[in-house]
Order: structure tokens, then sequence, then C-alpha cells
């Protein structure tokens, strides 16, 4: 078992300029399982209501995710319903119901305690510091936040980042966090509250990575169409620790390859609704695109200077 992710499953009810779609299927854990399906294995906890159907987890179990530690609770699946201008970069939250996810109180399976590489996604940091109670001994845990934990448990949010090895957030939640309108301060401040590597997401401007020591700038892949948003972050994530766990070597070099892979996943992403993209991805498709991505900021230094 190489690979955990503890998040949500949601039905996701979405209209950008380019369609509309209704209760389809969506969440942080499941666009991360299923990116991250592409190359490790992956251990997905979250919980579900009585009105989820038999055929997500049949299309979850397709891609080889372990479901053992989806939770099946009376009551409603999660619902998150929102709307994109053509400012894809920006989601409109319409309407949330939690439901069951609520009351989500981890409970990480025995067999998944081992894990090596663990990542929480949006979830209570309080909970994400539940998870890490239940784990053994990983060797890399990474962790997503949103500005509703930023500003609403800051503290509990702090004891958390002191834990992890990388945090993924995007540009405003790191201005929030770090107190600073400028992306270079806010990283040095998130940097010193524990975490040994922040990626900053960017949408189409692509990526940032921050270390005490390093920055490192990924492009934006240039997509002519664009449809849905929802779940790139989540997607990029899946990517970047899939390939991490799969390599099982974590370095400078292997970080900066693994954001590329993240960004490879997250362009896929946005190209349809759903996980439609995702679930009918080829492993030819990934390893184009990421040769593409090495080209588009690569050049040969024939400076005189």
């Amino acid at each position: 078992m190489s690979l955990l992710v503890v998040g949500s499953v949601a039905f996701d009810s979405v209209k950008t300029p380019f369609g509309e779609v209704e209760e389809v299927l969506g969440g942080s854990a499941t666009y991360f399982s299923v990116s991250a399906s592409y190359f490790t294995d992956v251990c997905m906890v979250a919980v579900v209501g009585e009105d989820f159907p038999d055929e997500n987890i049949e299309l979850l179990k397709s891609r080889s995710i372990d479901v053992e530690g989806i939770e099946r609770s009376r009551g409603k699946t999660f619902r998150w319903r929102g709307r994109y201008g053509y400012d894809l970069n920006e989601a409109h939250t319409l309407d949330t119901e939690l439901n069951v996810f609520a009351d989500f109180l981890p409970d990480i399976p025995e067999r998944y305690r081992d894990c090596e590489y663990v990542f929480l996604a949006n979830i209570d940091p309080e909970l994400q510091m539940e998870v890490l109670s239940q784990v053994k001994n990983p060797k890399l845990v990474a962790c997503d936040t949103m500005n509703f934990w930023i500003e609403g448990k800051a503290e509990a949010l702090k004891e958390t980042l002191s834990m992890v090895n990388i945090l993924i957030i995007n540009d405003s939640e790191a201005r929030e966090l770090g107190g600073e309108a400028n992306i270079v301060t806010a990283a040095k401040k998130i940097l010193s509250l524990g975490p040994e590597t922040l990626i900053i997401k960017r949408g189409e401007y692509g990526s940032l990575m921050f270390t005490d020591s390093s920055i490192f700038s990924a492009p934006a892949y240039p997509l002519e169409y664009v449809y849905d948003p929802t779940g790139a972050g989540d997607s990029f994530a899946g990517g970047f620790m899939g390939y991490i766990a799969n390599i099982d070597n974590v370095t400078e070099e292997t970080k900066r390859q693994g954001v590329i892979f993240g960004s490879t996943m997250a362009s896929f992403n946005v190209e349809d609704f759903s996980l439609n993209r995702l679930k009918s991805l080829k492993g030819r498709e990934i390893e184009e695109r990421f040769k593409f991505f090495k080209k588009l900021s690569h050049f040969e230094d024939i400076s005189t200077v």
C-alpha cells in the first residue's frame, strides 16, 4: 500500500460558459485518487451516503483504487453547486450541502496505516491531525487547505503544517495564509510554519514550488479548450504524489518532475466535466504531454555575456 488519501467524495453540479452538469461524481479524494492511480496504488478514505451508487464504487475499483476506507453512512452524500465565469480561475459557490461529510471522522483501516506516502486533502485541520495520529511512519506527508480553514481554524492549521512535509495550495490561499500580497514573501512566511516545500497552484499561469533554498516555476499547458476546472487542483496533487510514490525517491529533482506530472494531470482534467477525461486517459497521452511540458520552457544558453 503506497499512497493514502483522506478527503471528500461529492456530487457536483457545475455551470461554466461551455456547459452544465448536474450531480456528477466529484470531491477532493475522488479527483486525487483517479489522477494518482495512473502512477501507483491508492488507498482512499472518505464517507458517502446511502444514495451513492455502486457504479461509482466500481469506477474507482476499475482504476485499482482500494476502497475499503470508504464509509457508507445513513444520509445523503456531500453536494456542491458552483459556477464559473470566463475567469475560470475563480469558482463561485452557489450551494454546499455537507450531509454525511459534516460528521466525517476518518477511521484509517489497519492495513492502510503503513502507507509510506500520505495526502491530507482539503478537510478540517483537526481531522488532518487525527489522520496523522493513526498512520505509523510515513516517508512523506503532503496536505491541502482552503481559505475557510485559514480564517476559521488558524491555530489548528498551523499545528498541522508543523507536521507535514509539503503544502499544496493556490495563490489566493498562499497570500492569506502568509499575510502578504507578494507571493514570494508569503511563501517564506509559510515555510517558516514547518513545511519543507510549498507548491502554489496558479491555474492558467502554472505553478511555483518553494523551498528554503530554491524556487521552481512550471508553466501551464496551453489548452485551446477548457470546459470545467473543478478538481484541477486535486488532480494536480494526485499526479504529483502519485509520481513521487511510484519512484519512491524524494529529492529536489523528483519533486520538480512531480510538479510537471501534476500539471499534466490537471491539464487533462479541465478538458471535460467531472472525471470524464481522467477516466479515459491512456498512459501514452500522459507521457506525450509530459514531454511537451519539458519543451515548453526549454532553451539553450548561447549567450556570450
